[in-house]
């Protein structure tokens, strides 16, 4: 029963009521409905050890989905593995099943799982666990994190089957230390690495690399395990997990678990000032909304980007429910929550004692948290991939689920709302590594030959490896001795190397808010200058600090928290020098090229910018150095035709508005961050005096995300035409080219103008 309206909640029923409530319904811009569908099974496999089975079958499991079967099928074929299939398909299966009956017909075999998370490796080590006391076995599956116990850490590499770890700490903690776990290595049979579309941009060619370490350690052990990967859809799953394992994968795919019906509405907040194209705040909207569902005792699950709107949310939320309630019944979730409560949370989730629950993406990956029936996204998660997550969230166990987008005012949020047929009929984005990065291979060729000597002819990746040698030589980091290269300096090379980041000269970023000193996060050397200059409001898991002091010899800015209603945009003075140019090609008056850039940046000045109204409050210098960055671009030139047309104010306005637009539409081809590519307009360009627009990968080397975008580009320009087009302000906006205040009160209309007369829309 409903403890507000007295009568059993039905989501059909409350759903049929929604469509007649206008409030909401003149928001709603589109209302999709997916239908239901049947599951397909497969019998358990013949071979299947009798313990495993009836393992399995106190568990409720008589048989399998059909992608499970195939993907052990594939695995005892001997295979390297990748299963893609939505959330809650039962991918953990596809590689549990493989996995567990090698160890039970033989004990000796072991197998070393990688998460993203460590929220994810417990929920595995929980699951493998009970599976294995129900067979009675010796199985043994154990975390081993930054908080495993050093006690505890000699039994799990003596005797641990399973070693469930994330690969942060196979980076820094069992590689270079592999001579003590010569148990493991020996007898490793599997590799599984799950959420592999985790495993992305600078990240994802780290992570690359670490396999590549393990790999050459397994074979100085004289093992050969065999990769079984699992990931949430993304347009080219065989390519990357290819890419990140080097080796070929058997692509399973045909999802064979049965999916409920998806309700999936569109919802953009009512504006209230349309000449400023302002909308009301999606935080607000999405509390209206997910209060709507909690008072009909529908089990709602709310998504919000940063840690301040969960924070608020969850406030609004409790407030609105307080007596009517047990207050426990909604409770927030995020990354700084510690384990324990983490825990209770999701268990509250799992038994229905917990109604509501408000968090940020850190339950969109695979954790076990039961049946949902409904989903409201405050704002659009970045990604199609992450939005079908998220999404994927509610309606786990074959019942009917809703899921809202509530759209912000960000341009790719409005253009997501507005075009639900580009969601609903564009593959995920492709996740994209570049391993071969140099700057990101030299630190792991570093580490590589701490662990074992490098031999001569040995590969690693595709880059020759002697001109590596011969310059780690140079540098007093290697010895050669033999047709070996040996480590030589005294310091141990992972420590000092990040997964996160290409470039090794991290600022530090250092809290005083409070006595005790802690150091927060860090910043790349190239964004140091825009996100951490002097008064910069830098923003850690949503909280705001102010920056008071950059000590850029030393690398370390100190922060202190402080609670404003503005943050800090900075501009940069940006030279680009083409040196090379890879690809071109005309597309109407449009020349666009992909090549190598040198970037020369410095930060000039900072503006802050009230929270959600965008509008200027003030501004201030910033004195720091010009930095340089070596990387790779996407650019395209407008004609001397086009330029003629227009005066340079007009095409310098032109040029903003599109660049405002394409910078928000470019993460719709790319799994990025939006900091992870810069977009720069020139009115006349350095190596062409054109009008030319610049995209270029903020990371040294680049790693692969403008030359998508070159690929993309037709396509791209389309999307920005249209999304101008189809904005209600009537002379720009941040929904669009921006506010009036940067690109004048004609640049829509002069954006809109050169996209066209340049053939854009080609």
């Amino acid at each position: 029963m409903n403890k507000w309206t007295g009568r059993a909640a039905s989501l059909e029923e409350w759903l049929g009521f929604l469509k007649t409530d206008e409030s909401v319904m003149e928001n709603v811009t589109h209302w999709r409905t997916l239908p239901p569908r049947e599951a397909k099974y497969a019998p358990l496999p013949d071979d299947l050890h009798p313990a495993w089975r009836e393992a399995l079958r106190l568990r409720g499991i008589e048989r399998l989905y059909s992608h499970q079967a195939d993907a052990y099928a594939a695995a005892r074929r001997g295979n390297h593995v990748v299963a893609v299939t939505p959330t809650a398909s039962g991918k953990t299966l596809c590689y549990n099943l493989p996995v567990v009956q090698s160890i039970l017909q033989n004990e000796e075999g072991r197998a070393l799982y990688l998460f993203p998370t460590k929220a994810l490796a417990q929920d595995q080590v929980a699951e493998l666990q009970a599976l294995a006391d129900l067979m009675e076995s010796g199985i043994k599956t154990h975390t081993y994190d930054g908080d495993t116990p050093p006690t505890v850490r000699t039994a799990i590499r003596n005797a641990g089957h399973i070693v469930v770890t994330n690969p942060d700490m196979l980076h820094s903690a069992i590689l270079p230390h592999h001579t003590k776990w010569v148990k493991l290595f020996e007898n490793i049979k599997f590799i599984v690495i799950d959420e592999v579309h985790a495993y992305r941009g600078v990240f994802g060619s780290h992570v690359a690399n670490v396999i590549r370490r393990l790999k050459r350690i397994c074979k100085f052990y004289g093992s050969n395990p065999q990769f079984i990967c699992a990931s949430a859809t993304i347009d080219n799953p065989r390519e990357h997990a290819e890419r990140l394992i080097g080796e070929k994968v058997e692509l399973i795919d045909n999802n064979g678990a049965p999916i409920g019906e998806k309700h999936f509405i569109f919802y953009n907040p009512p504006v209230v000032n349309k000449q400023l194209g302002i909308r009301r705040s999606s935080v607000l909207e999405t509390q209206k909304l997910a209060a709507m569902l909690l008072k009909q005792g529908v089990q709602t699950i709310v998504f919000a980007r940063s840690r301040v709107r969960v924070e608020l949310l969850l406030t609004y939320l409790q407030e609105l429910i307080r007596g009517k309630l047990d207050d426990k019944s909604i409770r927030g979730y995020r990354g700084g929550y510690l384990p324990k409560l983490r825990r209770e949370i999701e268990k509250g989730l799992r038994t229905g004692e917990i109604r509501g629950v408000v968090s940020t993406n850190a339950l969109e990956l695979g954790i076990d948290i039961g049946q949902l029936q409904a989903c409201v996204l405050n704002g659009y998660p970045g990604t199609i991939a992450s939005t079908w997550q998220q999404s994927g969230r509610a309606g786990r166990r074959q019942e009917s689920s809703v899921t809202f987008l509530v759209a912000s005012s960000n341009p790719l949020d409005q253009y997501m709302i507005q075009n639900p047929d580009f969601f609903f009929g564009h593959p995920p984005e492709r996740a994209l590594i570049h391993p071969d990065n140099l700057l990101v291979l030299i630190d792991h060729v570093k580490c590589a030959a701490y662990e074992l000597p490098f031999q001569e002819g040995e590969t690693f990746g595709s880059e020759p490896l002697e001109d590596m040698m011969e310059f780690l030589v140079e540098e007093k980091v290697l010895h050669r001795a033999g047709g070996r290269w040996f480590w030589m300096e005294q310091s141990f090379p992972a420590h000092g190397i990040s997964l996160r980041s290409a470039a090794q000269e991290n600022f530090i970023i250092i809290d005083m808010t409070t006595s005790e000193h802690r150091v927060l996060g860090e910043v790349d050397r190239f964004s140091a200058p825009t996100l951490i200059h002097e008064e910069a409001i830098y923003i850690h898991e949503g909280v705001q600090y102010q920056v008071e002091k950059l000590d850029y010899p030393e690398k370390k800015a100190y922060v202190r928290e402080v609670d404003v209603d503005y943050y800090t945009d900075a501009n940069l003075a940006v030279e680009l020098k083409v040196l090379h140019v890879d690809k071109e090609r005309q597309t109407g008056e449009l020349l666009r090229q992909y090549g190598e850039l040198t970037v020369n940046a410095k930060a000039t000045i900072f503006k802050k910018i009230r929270l959600r109204t965008h509008e200027n409050i003030g501004s201030g210098p910033i004195h720091l150095p010009e930095e340089e960055l070596h990387t790779s671009g996407y650019w395209f030139s407008f004609s001397e035709e086009a330029a003629a047309r227009k005066s340079k104010n007009e095409m310098q306005y032109a040029l903003l508005g599109i660049a405002n637009v394409l910078v928000h539409l470019a993460p719709l081809y790319l799994m990025c961050d939006p900091f992870d590519i810069r977009v720069v307009p020139q009115v006349k360009a350095v190596h062409t005096q054109r009008p030319t627009i610049y995209f270029y990968d903020r990371y040294p080397g680049g790693i692969g995300l403008s030359e998508r975008l070159y690929e993309v580009h037709d396509e791209l320009l389309r999307h920005a035409e249209s999304m101008i087009t189809s904005c209600g302000c009537l002379s720009g906006c941040p929904a669009c080219v921006g506010p009036i205040e940067e690109v004048g009160l004609l640049g829509k209309q002069q954006a809109l103008e050169l996209l066209r007369e340049a053939g854009g829309n080609a």
